[in-house]
């Protein structure tokens, strides 16, 4: 069918906020856990709902997405949704309008960012897309300057869907936070640049440059071109958040 659809959620060690991200996708789509080797009840949890567990062992951002396209050939779509991610019920309800045969390989979703409970109006920076909804015969995934695998090849057919998700990006608190962007500092310091689809934000990144003022020019993007000190002490703590991810990519650079 052209327009058959299978959701997937790539998960490691998400029992906490797995259930929550599931509970707000229609029992219409069926829904496929990637798993990477969780070890705090992920699968346990995935195993007593209507989901099918798929292991894999990790193979980046980009990899482990590819994996999944390949598996889910029998499908036309996939949706590819983290587990701390909340989409709404006005977003699937829009869905079968943008699985008809449109010629689009790839659309990019919006997003709204979430921190301590509050909804961040403004210190991102919006519109933050991401190409979540892709057609599997025809994506592949590529390494980003990110790290995170969230471009996809050039010469693909784009289109986008404002109907933003929820991204609580920081509620497994900020000890995991730091943590893994430890781990992205590291990756993001050394990446190549990448030939994918880009988005307006990584070409205003590439134009910045990688040098020894790009954590403070990071700061004033969030917190005073963006207007960030209008979130509050929230907008305040996301602007601080990235610009020590900045700083901590430039002590990497400098290894």
């Amino acid at each position: 069918m052209s327009d058959s659809l299978a959701v997937v959620v790539l998960t490691l060690n998400e029992a906490k906020r797995l259930e929550r991200c599931l509970q707000r996708i229609p029992d219409r789509y069926p829904v496929f856990i990637v798993d990477s080797g969780s070890s705090d009840g992920t699968l346990e949890l995935a195993g007593s709902l209507d989901v099918t567990i798929i292991s894999h062992p990790w193979a980046g951002f980009a990899g482990q997405r590819n994996f999944a396209l390949a598996q889910l050939r029998e499908y036309s779509w996939c949706l590819f949704i983290d587990a701390d991610e909340l989409y709404s019920a006005s977003f699937f309800e829009n869905l079968p309008s943008k699985l008809v045969d449109s010629g689009v390989d790839v659309y990019e979703v919006s997003s709204r960012l979430c921190l301590t409970g509050s909804m961040l109006r403004y210190a991102p920076g919006y519109p933050i897309y991401h190409p979540r909804l892709v057609r599997t015969r025809t994506v592949r995934f590529i390494p980003n300057d990110s790290g995170h695998g969230e471009t996809v090849e050039s010469g693909l057919h784009v289109g986008y869907i404002d109907i933003p998700y929820e991204h609580h990006f920081a509620d497994d608190g900020p000890r995991a936070w730091l943590q893994k962007h430890l781990r992205l500092a590291e990756i993001e310091a050394n990446a190549p640049s990448s030939a994918g689809v880009q988005t307006w934000r990584a070409r205003l990144s590439k134009s910045i440059g990688r040098g020894p003022l790009r954590p403070l020019l990071r700061f004033l993007f969030h917190y005073v071109v963006c207007q960030g000190f209008r979130d509050g002490r929230p907008g305040l703590i996301y602007s601080l958040m990235y610009t020590w991810f900045e700083l901590t990519k430039l002590l990497f650079s400098d290894t």
